[in-house]
């Protein structure tokens, strides 16, 4: 006979991953209707929604969003001198010790990022009408001010190192709350990557988790045919990373992963996915993948034909 509270508990796990699936959908639509009116970082969006379903609709904890439901335009670049800029970081809540903050490290992935923040209303329903719009802080590129962004992400690779200094001040400070990073496979092409987590690990900073969308292409094709990365799981392990590989569009299995005990080192959880996941047509497109413009408005019909099914 099962334990009533353990039936309870099952249940409830079963509901949160559903809103969590009910986000990731969300995403892919949403990104989708944006690629379909402007073209865009279409395929991130497919590989990555079920990682940014669960990170935002379960597994991290944030504050509630302090930032506008409209995102203000530009206002300069942070300084002393400019008390109005605006912060990204508000829409993931204030700074607090015992709450979670977010690094998103390949900053292309904004729109999925915006997307996500929508469907958890935590930005407007309309926020993406000023997308990389002059003055605009939604950029297609996002910086500090962007709505879910707490950083520069810069070039690639260099986030990573960002997140690993926070991770390190809050843990000397005491926090309670987690970082979170999430990375890109190509970012493991990149010298400063290995370098952080064998910091990381040296200084045994495990109050980081790591989400990398492991989906095997990049903007000059596949990665094994660019430079290939793998064995992951073996590399992060010999860096002195904790390390678990799961399907990145299970919910369940990476709930469990990103609870993997990890102390006195970092939580790195490879999340293998498939760029064209939840959109067919894309896969016509593989590996050419990494941002989709229409060669002519048939190709553009058969896109918004996809979109109007997803809503069916």
């Amino acid at each position: 006979m099962v334990d009533d509270g353990v039936a309870e508990r099952e249940r409830g796990n079963r509901a949160r991953l559903d809103d969590c699936q009910k986000i990731a959908d969300g995403i892919r639509r949403r990104v989708l209707s944006h690629t379909v009116t402007h073209g865009g970082y279409l395929s991130q969006a497919c590989s990555s929604a079920e990682i940014f379903g669960l990170l935002y609709g379960a597994a991290m904890n944030l504050g509630p969003s302090e930032g506008p439901l409209v995102p203000p335009p530009f206002a300069g670049a942070p300084s002393a001198a400019d008390p109005h800029h605006s912060s990204g970081m508000l829409y993931n809540g204030r700074r607090a010790a015992d709450k979670d903050r977010f690094f998103l490290s390949p900053t292309h992935y904004a729109l999925t990022l915006y997307a996500t923040l929508i469907e958890t209303g935590r930005l407007g329903r309309n926020g993406l009408n000023q997308f990389n719009a002059d003055g605009s802080t939604v950029e297609m590129i996002g910086g500090e001010h962007s709505p879910g962004h707490e950083t520069n992400g810069g070039s690639f690779g260099q986030t990573i190192s960002q997140a690993s200094g926070v991770a390190w001040a809050r843990k000397a400070k005491g926090d309670t709350g987690k970082v979170w990073l999430f990375l890109s496979d190509g970012e493991c092409q990149e010298g400063q990557t290995w370098e952080a987590m064998m910091s990381m690990a040296f200084h045994k900073i495990d109050n980081v988790k790591i989400a990398i969308d492991v989906n095997g292409q990049q903007v000059d094709g596949r990665t094994t045919e660019v430079m290939d990365i793998e064995p992951l799981a073996d590399k992060f392990a010999s860096f002195g990373a904790r390390v678990v590989r799961v399907d990145g569009h299970d919910l369940a299995a990476m709930s469990d992963a990103f609870e993997t005990p990890h102390a006195d080192m970092p939580l790195v959880v490879l999340a293998y996915t498939t760029p064209y996941q939840g959109i067919s047509l894309l896969q016509e497109r593989y590996p050419n993948l990494h941002y989709v413009r229409f060669k002519d408005e048939a190709e553009r019909e058969r896109y918004r034909a996809h979109l109007e099914s997803m809503d069916d």
